[in-house]
């Protein structure tokens, strides 16, 4: 990785200010937690602080456990350099994804490792469910994972905005109910730990972001497939979020392919695929049972990849021509499989506009798993409370 970032004309930024020493420690950090194993002289290299800085900040975090001695480098002629690498045992936290479909928890460590996992197909929980399953869950992963409540650091929820006025097929009136509950609040109730909700797809794009293809590329679209549609965008390594905090809404926009020129979340996401397979007579609960279709319910599955690509097409057009991302990254609950199958199709398409669109970036499926959005949220209390904001984190490096 620091290969990577030096051939990138990239470093991360810390100062000097004694009045800045968090910052400088948060920097100091998030270099080791991406670089590690890394060297304090290669640490000063990349963060522009002085030799002195750096042996004063790893000393403290040393002392803090941290981060871990590594070792000493081989090879290089006189005392071989120590290395230092992020300690995952030294704090964790807890990401919550509520969806319209599903409650899926982890324990993450503070090196992104999912140390325990649970997770609940349920259509449109409601408040009061999300609290109970909350409440019954988070001890019981907390046991499995071999962590103390006083290790975690807070808790990171993944939530879809106005979640309540999606309006999905069998949305029953009672869902309403989220228009007046506040979910940091509920599961503060549940658990006294600071509490910091994100968008669901802004979630998933920042957890690609630090442990998927956000290594590889620096600016991308995220598209989230879950029972509704939405996006993320991750410009310059850092996730925009726009003036009103509302970037990435691809859900909302109109399918010009379709005739009722519906929102693409009417059409690209896992509810409407289901109402079709139900209309066929083919029920499917869970994103696992379209992994196991067969004959019809196959070609009904196939039908609607057509239809979603033609439906997504001018939306990738329009995130091309006026974003220029490095790749269009599709992740979410939708199987693997189904996504490389969605990915290749839109890429078929966008091959025959080449010589119309500038410049068209691959498509393809997020390295991070279907519980993106939840590793994504549980990644928030670090990011708020040990680690810098990725903009403050890289600038270019001075020729």
């Amino acid at each position: 990785m620091l290969e990577l970032a030096r051939a990138n004309g990239l470093h991360l930024s810390g100062t000097n200010l004694e009045r800045a020493g968090d910052h400088n420690q948060r920097v100091t950090l998030q270099a080791i937690r991406v670089n590690g194993p890394i060297t304090r002289a290669e640490l000063a290299e990349i963060t522009g602080l002085t030799a002195p800085a750096i042996a004063s900040i790893t000393k403290r975090l040393l002392n803090d456990n941290l981060i871990h001695d590594a070792g000493r480098t081989s090879g290089a002629r006189g005392q071989p350099a120590i290395k230092l690498i992020i300690n995952p045992d030294s704090c964790f936290s807890i990401g919550v994804n509520v969806d319209r479909d599903h409650i899926t928890m982890v324990v993450l460590d503070f090196a992104g490792g999912v140390r325990a996992r649970a997770s609940r197909e349920i259509s449109f929980a409601t408040p009061e469910v999300v609290q109970t399953f909350f409440r019954r869950s988070v001890g019981r992963l907390l046991s499995k994972a071999g962590v103390e409540t006083n290790q975690v650091l807070g808790i990171g929820v993944a939530f879809p905005d106005e979640i309540q006025r999606a309006n999905l097929p069998d949305q029953p009136p009672q869902y309403a109910l989220w228009g007046k509950v506040s979910i940091d609040q509920l599961l503060a109730q549940a658990m006294p730990l600071p509490v910091f909700v994100e968008n669901d797809a802004a979630a998933a794009a920042m957890g690609e972001m630090h442990f998927g293809l956000g290594h590889k590329y620096q600016s991308f679209f995220y598209v989230l497939v879950t029972a509704a549609l939405g996006g993320g965008l991750v410009l310059n390594g850092n996730y925009f979020r726009g003036a009103d905090g509302r970037s990435g809404e691809l859900g909302l926009l109109r399918s010009q392919d379709d005739p009722e020129k519906r929102q693409l979340q009417k059409i690209v996401s896992l509810s409407a695929l289901y109402a079709k397979l139900a209309a066929e007579g083919f029920r499917v609960e869970s994103p696992k049972d379209l992994t196991q279709l067969q004959g019809p319910a196959e070609r009904i599955v196939e039908d609607w990849l057509e239809y979603s690509t033609e439906s997504l097409l001018d939306s990738i057009f329009a995130i091309n021509c006026l974003i220029n991302p490095e790749a269009v990254l599709i992740g979410g609950r939708l199987p693997a499989d189904l996504v490389d199958r969605l990915a290749d199709k839109l890429n078929q398409r966008l091959a025959s506009y080449s010589t119309v669109i500038p410049a068209i970036a691959p498509v393809a499926r997020a390295a991070t798993s279907d519980d993106a959005p939840a590793v994504g949220a549980a990644i928030l209390p670090f990011s708020n409370l040990l680690l810098p904001t990725r903009s403050a984190l890289m600038k270019a490096a001075v020729n």
